[in-house]
């Protein structure tokens, strides 16, 4: 019972190596092929639990696969490119007093390359010690030379279908890191920001109608620092809006008693209130075709001085512009336009023409020529608040066009990697158009990669749990153009061409010629992606077929995602041990990666195959820490797996993750993990009583199902049906279900009933007698089947297990299937027989247990209890079976006579009750049970007399 799983496991896994278990089970020919795509982890830190659940849950898919009769693969990969590693070498950079563009970019790739190896092993190590099961030998790694040649020959294929453009459109910026994110790299966290309420004066000219004459629109914004960039204010149509006149006004109040504010009715009370105007008159209502067309002044205007160019000192005219995106649930029903800096702002830009703005660098600081506020930062190096916002804010407050301010707390974007707060800015960045027509031909699905995506998951994909389905589709429907292009140097780069030309004219024509790309895809697989910044690649991949001098080589890098996304291509198309159609039967990862690697894989297939990768999505939910706290470094509660794998072995944490609704989020700790551990030991104790049991049998010894006792015979069909629920249980995923029915069979009906019912067969009975025989035969199923279902979840126990009984050098149970369903063992009428015997037992027992709490009796076996039956065809039932040695009493009398007012019941089973009484005789030394036939000196029943005098 002392498993000493945490010593004991490596020696396993030693063993597995050493007989090669992955390769033999792919031996196993004529199988239904069954992939499942490993979403590949980060190579950049130890394992955390969240992994640990993952590759778990992944293992257990695969191994229940193969046994129930497929061929089921499982190449594990890792996520090799990227920021989070290139960050660590800049990290070392600094700490050397070296700047990152000080360093060869051939140099920096080699340092990133060597890091991520390092955590490779490393990785590899735990997730093996963890009992997965794969191709360890031979992963797929998103850095190696071939990986690389297709990741690039998949974006090849999205610049020769035409779906790849060029644009300048605000995307999420990283200040700290100096990149573009994906919507899958973004995270949003509250954070308190100054929010302002700006004048925005109505521009006084002839077009203006008198009443608005000398009255100012109200703005609200969070990001004070994108005023300076602003190019209109927008309204909304469908807003009703008014003009109303301070009256009084609070000590402090930048409110001016008299003025005229424009701002939606709906809001007025909470402007004025934040203004601190103790009160005000509505003046007349703002139509809404009165604002349009009209302007307004910049808040900012005649700030600089006349020798300024007018647009550097903001004298220009601010137009009021319709918007359906501007609401009245909070702000002032206006809504200040910086096209350069937001969504809506850049959409409403391109409708009206309005100019874009490059005031904001990669880092994060204003232009240094930008008058008054160049140079200074937004966000510091370490994401903290720059001198930018206050700046705005001060400069407003001087020129009379600051109205509010207030600290507020609101949801805002974060890198998902460096923690760092985020802001919309325009670049110049490489989109994937989700909306375009593809020029490929393959249009089974529709012809955008939209249409596609959101056909695949409708009806080509079957997700588990459902709701993934919907999620995936709300972020499909909604989602912007992908933008591929990070200005990083650790990844594919881009492999296109722009013309010089074309490029000074602002158009951004692609070079699209297959002879180039496959110049490029057979470097790239020589040398990996390092052949990309060699001084002469421009000469290598154009030379002889266009003139290199009019071609400017692009050198951003793939977004990861896009990496990741492609692993279909080199890992299920490629790769020899693929399937065959070049699609996973299943992608398994957390609800996360609905925004990441589900969404970029579907996007990158359906440009480049048409469709899903996948035929199956599983997600699971996040750890918690066992009172349903996010695990946090800070706080402390963090578990690592490797912790638990030391205290407690691997199986235990692997049977934490199948006795869990992983659909939702996971609760794990010490309490938990102890008892998940007195779990796992009273499963042990069931195969310990097995093995114990079946030390003398073999097959030759077994007996017919048909000749086997009643009772043998009902465990068969419990056996049939727990077979038929594991085997569903497993096809759908529901490994929380096949445990429960598993343990609960194992404890309930085998260790606290049939066993204990048994005992006295198996210990008492001759060796070579049919009973015991019969017995032993039904033990040898049960083995056959218990150690088979729990093989997928207790890998290391189950093989232990295995091995007490099957002790060569080239058994596993992980070589074996599940036994194939025995549906004539499937009797429903015995069941529910047996089911009212059981019922009738729990009677009996219960009445035993309050004699022995009394002291009146101590064993069972000392009872000869009387058991009154008022329903005759459950007495009659009764009679047909051994009672007395179901209820392990050395006797037992079953009447019809209506019970002595002292007999024992139970409330819910009224037609039962118990007169416990001692049994008669003398106790057998050997089987304990109180018999009459016992009697000294030998003090042995007849049966143990005859056994021990005939042994066999």
């Amino acid at each position: 019972m002392r498993a000493g799983l945490p010593n004991r496991e490596p020696a396993w896994l030693e063993r597995w190596q050493g007989i090669g278990i992955y390769e033999r089970l792919r031996q196993k020919t004529g199988r239904q092929t069954f992939v499942l795509h490993d979403g590949p982890p980060y190579a950049n830190g130890h394992l955390h639990i969240g992994h640990a659940l993952n590759k778990i849950l992944k293992d257990i898919v695969v191994r229940s696969q193969q046994m129930l009769g497929k061929d089921a693969l499982y190449v594990p990969g890792w996520d090799c490119h990227g920021l989070p590693i290139e960050w660590k070498i800049e990290e070392t950079y600094r700490k050397q007093g070296k700047r990152k563009d000080d360093v060869p970019v051939l140099e920096l790739r080699r340092e990133c390359r060597h890091f991520a190896e390092q955590w490779i092993d490393v990785q590899r190590q735990e997730f093996e010690r963890l009992g997965v099961l794969g191709d360890w030998n031979n992963p797929y790694l998103t850095m190696s030379f071939e990986a690389e040649a297709v990741i690039a020959s998949e974006f090849m294929t999205f610049v020769m279908n035409g779906m790849l453009y060029r644009g300048s459109k605000p995307v999420l910026w990283s200040t700290v890191e100096q990149t573009a994110l994906a919507q899958a790299e973004v995270e949003y966290h509250d954070r308190k920001d100054s929010a302002v309420w700006v004048r925005f004066p109505i521009a006084g000219d002839a077009g203006t109608p008198d009443r608005l004459n000398g009255c100012t629109v109200i703005i609200w914004t969070t990001t004070p620092w994108t005023l300076p960039c602003n190019r209109a204010v927008c309204f909304n149509p469908s807003i009703s809006y008014g003009a109303f006149q301070v009256g009084r006004t609070k000590e402090g109040s930048l409110a001016h008693p008299g003025e005229t504010l424009l701002v939606a009715n709906a809001l007025a009370a909470s402007v004025m209130e934040v203004a601190g105007v103790i009160d005000h008159v509505r003046l007349f209502d703002v139509p809404t075709d009165m604002l349009a067309g009209l302007a307004c002044t910049h808040p900012l205007r005649a700030v600089a001085p006349p020798s300024i160019d007018p647009i550097e000192r903001w004298d220009f005219s601010v137009p009021l512009l319709p918007a359906q995106h501007v609401t009245d649930d909070a702000g002032t029903g206006f809504v200040h336009t910086a096209p350069s800096h937001g969504e809506d702002d850049y959409h409403i830009g391109l409708s009206h023409g309005l100019a874009m703005t490059h005031d904001v660098q990669a880092d994060g600081r204003y232009r240094e020529t930008m008058h008054l506020f160049g140079g200074l930062e937004l966000f510091t190096e370490d994401g903290q608040d720059g001198t930018a916002n206050n700046a705005v804010i001060e400069c407003l407050k001087r020129r009379g066009g600051l109205l509010a301010q207030r600290r507020i707390m609101h949801s805002y974007p974060h890198s998902w990697r460096s923690k760092a707060p985020l802001i919309y800015r325009n670049t110049d960045q490489w989109f994937v158009a989700i909306d375009a027509e593809i020029g490929d031909g393959n249009n089974a699905l529709g012809s955008t990669i939209r249409s596609r995506a959101l056909e695949a998951i409708e009806h080509h994909v079957a997700w588990t749990p459902e709701s993934g389905r919907n999620r995936l589709k709300s972020m499909m429907k909604e989602r912007p153009d992908w933008v591929l292009s990070r200005q990083r140097a650790w990844g594919v780069p881009l492999t296109c061409f722009v013309q010089r030309d074309a490029e000074s004219k602002g158009r951004h024509p692609v070079l699209r010629d297959q002879r180039v790309n496959a110049r490029i895809i057979e470097a790239f697989r020589q040398e990996g992606a390092d052949a990309w910044y060699h001084p002469d690649a421009k000469e290598r991949f154009l030379g002889g077929l266009h003139d290199p001098d009019r071609y400017q080589q692009v050198f951003d890098i793939l977004d990861v995602w896009f990496d990741s996304g492609s692993t279909h291509a080199f890992v299920l198309r490629d790769r020899e041990d693929g399937p065959s159609d070049g699609m996973a039967d299943l992608y398994l990862e957390g609800t996360d990666q609905h925004r990441g690697w589900f969404h970029s894989s579907l996007l990158q297939a359906c440009g480049t195959r048409g469709g899903a990768p996948y035929r199956g999505v599983l997600t699971h939910g996040f750890t918690l820490d066992q009172d349903g706290r996010k695990m946090s470094k800070s706080i402390g509660n963090t578990i690592a797996p490797d912790a638990v794998v030391k205290q407690y072995g691997a199986d235990i944490l692997r049977l934490w993750v199948a006795q869990s609704d992983y659909t939702a989020d996971q609760r794990i700790g010490p309490e938990i993990l102890k008892n998940v551990a007195d779990g796992y030991r009273r499963l042990r104790n069931c195969f310990r009583f097995m093995l114990g049991n079946l030390n003398d049998f073999s097959l030759a010894d077994r007996v017919a199902v048909d000749h086997c006792p009643e009772l043998e015979r009902w465990v068969l069909h419990r056996t049939a049906t727990i077979a038929e629920q594991v085997k569903e249980g497993y096809q759908r995923y529901d490994f929380q279900s096949v445990f429960q029915s598993v343990f609960a069979f194992a404890t309930s009906d085998l260790s606290s009933f049939y066993f204990d019912i048994r005992k006295d067969v198996l210990y008492c009975d001759a060796a070579a007698s049919h009973d015991r025989r019969a017995v032993q035969t039904i033990l040898d199923i049960l083995f056959n089947n218990l150690t088979r279902w729990l093989a997928p979840i207790l890998v290391f126990t189950m093989d232990e297990v295995w091995l007490c009984r099957h002790a060569r050098d080239d058994q596993s149970v992980h070589l074996q299937d599940f036994e194939p369903i025995q549906r004539d063992w499937i009797n429903p009428t015995l069941d529910r027989k047996w089911t009212h015997i059981r019922s009738a037992r729990s009677v009996v027992t219960a009445a035993l247990e309050t004699q022995r709490q009394k002291k009146l009796i101590g064993s069972s076996l000392e009872a000869a209890p009387i058991l009154h039956v008022a329903d005759p065809d459950l007495l009659n039932c009764l009679r047909s079976v051994p009672f007395h040695d179901i209820c392990i009493t050395s006797d037992i009398q079953l009447c019809d006579d209506p019970p002595p007012k002292d007999a024992f019941s139970l409330d819910d089973i009224d037609h039962l009750a118990v007169s416990v009484r001692l049994a008669e005789g003398h106790k057998c030394m050997r089987c304990w049970k109180t018999l009459p036939d016992v009697q000294p000196p030998n003090s042995l029943c007849n049966r143990c007399a005859r056994v021990v005098e005939n042994p066999a």
